[in-house]
């Protein structure tokens, strides 16, 4: 199935012969069967848990924060949504990488921040302020980066997209799994602020174990070519992981921001929502293929922010 692809990829692009030439790569060997239950109920329920979360930790404080001292948040804002896509393009034109194996790339690198990111911040003694407003916001801005990025990333790496996605049905899509949740959390916490203080702990806890079913389903139902899309997202997701926490960490220092802010940029654009990425891939494309760097990316990306947190606090990280 993917042979017709990769041609059509190879066919559309006769003013890119090298790029055309590196994406030469074989067919998968065997499809994997499509994840069912787990992109009908398992991700939509994640998804929703893991947006909501966010929402409740979401105050209008953390929007008069973003107008009171805009330069942090503009900064750690830039670096996630414009210079991490730009990034990933860079690496994913320059890799052997399968042109839906880059798109899914491109859809990891497109998605906001997790939630995972505000508490690594507190561990790593990073401003926890400017992570939550990071995540919140920038997750409410997705419904416009994320399609804009990604039926680009398809039309550029794989061709136009069948049926009739476009930008603007692809924005109606992820307002409703985005958006709508992530503004009833805010509802939540503005109305019944004692509750929404309670439940968020458990709402962290249970979105953990759905995102964990979600990665699995999604690498079980590739299981059959797990290996060779390892072996060619594997090498670029963990390098834009890598590369990215750098970029940020020392481009925020370059352009005069503290140590705190400097983390709290760095983490927000290490550790990304692989269950927003994964929901995207599966209701625009209906392909699991195209989640499977989402995947990777979101196995690796603990293990390099967990790092990270060793090093900036020098094996000590805060007491929570």
């Amino acid at each position: 199935m993917m042979a017709p692809v990769v041609r059509r990829c190879q066919s559309a692009s006769p003013r890119y012969p090298r790029l055309a030439a590196a994406r030469r790569v074989p067919a998968p060997r065997k499809r994997g069967k499509p994840m069912g239950i787990i992109t009908d109920i398992v991700l939509p329920v994640s998804l929703a848990f893991i947006m909501v979360s966010i929402g409740l930790t979401l105050t209008l404080g953390d929007f008069r924060r973003v107008a009171a001292q805009p330069r942090d948040f503009l900064i750690g804002a830039a670096s996630q949504i414009i210079v991490l896509p730009l990034v990933a393009f860079l690496l994913v034109t320059a890799w052997r990488v399968e042109p839906v194996l880059a798109v899914g790339v491109m859809i990891i690198a497109a998605a906001p921040g997790g939630v995972t990111s505000n508490l690594l911040t507190l561990f790593a003694r990073g401003d926890v302020a400017l992570s939550v407003s990071l995540t919140a916001i920038t997750s409410l801005l997705s419904v416009v980066t994320v399609p804009l990025i990604v039926v680009t990333a398809h039309q550029h790496f794989v061709g136009e997209v069948a049926g009739t996605l476009t930008v603007t049905s692809a924005v109606l899509k992820i307002f409703v799994i985005v958006t709508v949740p992530v503004l009833a959390g805010l509802a939540v916490r503005h109305t019944m602020p004692g509750f929404a203080l309670r439940f968020e702990p458990l709402a962290r806890r249970i979105s953990a174990v759905l995102f964990v079913l979600v990665m699995v389903g999604a690498i079980y139902a590739e299981r059959a070519n797990i290996g060779s899309y390892f072996a060619q997202a594997g090498a670029v997701t963990l390098t834009l992981n890598i590369a990215m926490m750098a970029i940020a960490f020392y481009g925020a220092a370059w352009l005069g921001l503290q140590r705190p802010q400097r983390i709290a940029i760095a983490l927000e654009c290490g550790l990304q929502n692989g269950t927003l990425a994964i929901a995207v891939a599966a209701s625009l494309f209906h392909e699991t293929l195209y989640a499977i760097p989402a995947a990777i990316y979101s196995l690796m990306m603990f293990g390099t922010a967990l790092a990270f947190v060793f090093l900036v606090t020098r094996g000590k990280p805060a007491a929570v």
